[in-house]
């Protein structure tokens, strides 16, 4: 392939996708990732897309959009599925918690056992999948329905959130970055997720490796207020001592 060739091919990824790494890059067109890095730095000073830590960002302003539900309900779902099943084990009886709107949190509410427990919650699609479920208590939050993730976002459901205190949240998001924290799609997003934090004394991030070392549009939190991330076995090493770094404890899901 010729390299110009491999610079088109590397735009058209990062805007079809939002962001995309180094290693994958590497991977798909069999080079180093020396040879990525290069090519990333060249296509930024073009002004074609933006490096973050670890790869590039797509400059288009539809990539600060949310991807829709059901395309997020398939991404990387296996590594999602490992993940859930992980973090039930963080859950006991009586306990209060959170569980955003993610499609992690969904596969979370599929397998959690029917013991009595409170689940808070922005997610339709949560609420929906525990209603079935005799012993859980569910609060919805209300609020402005945003279509695509099928979650209630702004004013309202903000209000909601700050009547409650619960024991552990457990939330998704588009970006973590080492240094600067989570990040989301958009603003509305982020604030719900900033107040699930607030309200919560301990908060578990759940995060398959796709989104390690990226930073999208707004930020939702840094790592002072977060005790626990859960991920897979794919997850890089290096991305995992960066969190460390910050006294972040890490559980990888094993298959």
């Amino acid at each position: 392939m010729l390299v110009a060739e491999r610079w088109h091919k590397i735009v058209q990824l990062v805007n079809e996708r939002g962001s995309i790494r180094v290693t994958e890059l590497s991977d798909i067109f069999q080079v180093t990732e020396e040879t990525i890095r290069r090519d990333l730095d060249k296509l930024e000073s073009e002004g074609k897309l933006q490096r973050s830590h670890g790869g590039a960002v797509s400059l288009r302003p539809e990539q600060q959009q949310e991807v829709p539900y059901r395309e997020r309900e398939t991404m990387n779902a296996e590594q999602k599925r490992s993940i859930a099943q992980e973090a039930i084990r963080h859950i006991h009886e009586n306990d209060r918690i959170i569980l955003d709107a993610s499609s992690t949190a969904w596969y979370m509410a599929q397998i959690l056992p029917d013991f009595p427990l409170t689940v808070l919650t922005n997610s339709i699609k949560v609420a929906m999948e525990l209603s079935g479920k005799e012993k859980i208590q569910v609060i919805s939050t209300g609020g402005l329905l945003s279509s695509k993730s099928l979650s209630y976002v702004g004013p309202l459901a903000e209000r909601s959130l700050r009547s409650y205190h619960v024991d552990k949240a457990f939330i998704s998001c588009k970006g973590l970055h080492a240094e600067r924290g989570l990040s989301e799609s958009n603003e509305m997003q982020a604030l719900i997720k900033a107040k699930m934090i607030d309200i919560a004394d301990e908060v578990f991030v759940l995060a398959d490796y796709s989104k390690f070392g990226q930073q999208a549009f707004a930020h939702v939190s840094d790592w002072d207020s977060i005790q626990t991330v859960i991920t897979d076995e794919k997850t890089a090493p290096a991305e995992l001592d960066r969190l460390k770094e910050n006294g972040i404890r890490l559980v990888q899901a094993i298959r």
